[in-house]
């Protein structure tokens, strides 16, 4: 079963939508992945404060449109899935407004929202600059696009076996500049996952903020804050800050 979290673009959306339970039950299910431990938190500092109007693409089962609104945000959910977006409504939690839309043509007039928020959606996105280019129309000059990816270190290459845990290298072996599809496996506290993502270097990101009219002013690393876990000495995810010029 392959998931793609808050996918929108032209992934096979029939696959996201059969496997949808699973992720809403993972996303749903607190203290057993990174984004309940750290990685919710160290995203959230690079918000901005709220606004007239934000946006969150490929905002899934809702968790982090959840944390918008609770920080003071008049925020929407964006996702071509109907089973996730219905799932994102119909949390007790709930309140803001969630929109079946697709990333690469977004249903908003130009210069309509001051921030736009994607969280782990981009590298699921195929026509990713697509959407970069129109996060850069629905904001207004100035606006924020606040993104979090998996870190292309992370994507390039893999963890090999040695005596300990801690000691396991990590190893590229293929191209770090190929872009290529990947498949992974996650199984945590009795939950599985079989995540889907497009490993593509740095550059790739950098160009279509580039090309979207985007100044880049903060990139933050990060790394599992376990320095046990063999994952904290390399950055698990990356997190961008950019303004629409």
């Amino acid at each position: 079963m392959i998931a793609f979290p808050g996918q929108t673009g032209s992934m096979p959306l029939e696959s996201w939508d059969r496997c949808s339970g699973e992720w809403i039950a993972w996303a749903r299910a607190p203290g057993h992945d990174s984004y309940w431990r750290f990685h919710r938190d160290d995203f959230l500092r690079l918000v901005p404060p709220p606004g007239r109007l934000t946006l969150e693409i490929g905002c899934g089962e809702g968790r982090v449109l959840r944390d918008l609104v609770r920080a003071g945000h008049h925020a929407v959910g964006l996702d071509l899935s109907s089973v996730l977006t219905r799932a994102a409504t119909t949390h007790p939690e709930s309140v803001a407004q969630v929109v079946v839309a697709d990333a690469v043509s977004l249903p908003f007039p130009d210069a309509v929202a001051d921030c736009v928020v994607a969280f782990m959606s981009l590298q699921d996105i195929e026509e990713f600059e697509q959407a970069v280019m129109e996060a850069g129309r629905v904001l207004t000059p100035q606006g924020y696009f606040i993104l979090a990816i998996t870190h292309p270190v992370n994507t390039a290459g893999m963890f090999e076996p040695a005596p300990t845990e801690r000691d396991r290298p990590f190893v590229i072996r293929g191209s770090w500049f190929e872009r290529r599809i990947l498949i992974r496996e996650a199984d945590r506290n009795g939950y599985s996952m079989t995540f889907k993502m497009e490993h593509r270097p740095l550059q790739a990101y950098a160009d279509a903020l580039a090309e979207a009219g985007f100044l880049i002013e903060r990139i933050q690393e990060v790394g599992e804050p376990d320095h046990e876990d063999k994952w904290s000495r390399i950055p698990l995810f990356l997190h961008l800050r950019a303004v629409r010029l």
